[in-house]
């Protein structure tokens, strides 16, 4: 189990990541544990697509990275509702508006 996850930085900019466990990834991002979005807080949890594997996970975060265009991802935000916070065990479904601010 993995996913492929977006946030949406103090600064307007994005963060593209791909992890095992999200619940315990968007916590290290919310303590200042993650180097990239330390001093970028709060944060905004976009967008988050579950995989099977890892590997997968991995390669849909290189994918999006790869996008040249800041409109590509907020396209991918805006059409891709089915992928907003989905998948199993993903311990944030008390979670109701999956664009919650994060402070």
């Amino acid at each position: 189990m993995a996913y492929t996850y977006i946030l949406k930085l103090a600064n307007k900019s994005y963060y593209v990541g791909s992890c095992h466990n999200l619940k315990t990834r968007i916590n290290q991002h919310l303590k200042g544990r993650v180097v990239s979005t330390r001093n970028k807080r709060p944060l905004i949890l976009l967008y988050a697509k579950y995989f099977k594997t890892y590997s997968s996970a991995n390669f849909e975060e290189f994918r999006i990275k790869r996008w040249k265009k800041r409109k590509s991802i907020e396209n991918l935000i805006k059409y891709d509702k089915d992928n907003i916070i989905s998948g199993p065990d993903i311990g944030l479904r008390q979670i109701e508006d999956p664009r919650l601010r994060f402070d």
